[in-house]
């Protein structure tokens, strides 16, 4: 958790209208945290974020010259301790994957308020992942059986985007990554599996860990990807 001897977060805000840039600017700088670039297109994104070595990227899925999963891409390839959180107006379930394939941390609508904005940047930073109930839910609910073809805009490559051998996990271990991928919050796993908060932590460090996830967005795209989540499972 952030707390007010953390330093600032240092972030790039990449959007190729001026007046969101500018929004946003003022709401991050008028609660505390930095904002140290601009971007108006996918490929100033990835050379602003290689330049200032920012956090956080706040990163518009469409933009001209380059979108923002393949600036996210390229960014994450450059900086692995960089974290990007995706903002669109399109509620789409296949750029909420291809987002989270790509290695974000986050998801946002652009109509989010000032405060959930701040606490996301806040969030991500930590090394957590946002990703908003209803989004994770129709992720579950949907995306197996709703993915576009290969040639949508945004659709995610044939390949998968993390691929882990789950053999290494207990089967708590396995219980808890399902849960995650289910989009259940660590005070939700407690309630659910009746052990301490601490202790699903735990093990998710754990899962983490063995199998080199980044944080929980990875663990909800593994989720799918070995079938420990199925659609309405």
């Amino acid at each position: 958790m952030t707390t007010p001897t953390d330093p600032a977060p240092r972030v790039v805000i990449a959007d190729d209208q001026e007046l969101v840039r500018t929004g946003f600017r003022l709401i991050l700088t008028a609660r505390g945290i930095d904002v140290v670039g601009e971007a108006g297109d996918g490929a100033e994104a990835v050379a602003a974020a290689r330049r200032l070595r920012p956090d956080v990227v706040l990163m518009d899925i469409r933009m001209p010259v380059m979108d923002g999963l393949e600036a996210a891409r390229r960014i994450l390839a450059q900086s692995p301790d960089c974290r990007v959180i995706m903002l669109t107006t399109f509620d789409l379930d296949h750029y909420v994957y291809a987002a989270l394939a790509a290695g974000a941390s986050g998801f946002l609508l652009k109509d989010v308020t000032s405060a959930h904005l701040a606490a996301a940047v806040h969030l991500v930073n930590t090394g957590d992942a946002l990703l908003a109930p209803s989004i994770t839910r129709r992720l579950v609910e949907r995306f197996s059986s709703a993915a576009p073809s290969a040639g949508a805009p945004g659709a995610p490559s044939a390949t998968p985007a993390v691929h882990r051998d789950l053999a290494a996990l207990t089967p708590r271990e396995r219980e808890v990554l399902t849960l995650m991928g289910r989009g259940l919050s660590n005070a939700e796993l407690a309630k659910e599996l009746t052990l301490s908060e601490a202790t699903v932590k735990t093990h998710v460090a754990r899962i983490f860990a063995k199998l080199t996830l980044r944080d929980r967005a990875q663990a909800v795209v593994l989720a799918y990807e070995t079938g420990l989540v199925a659609p309405g499972g």
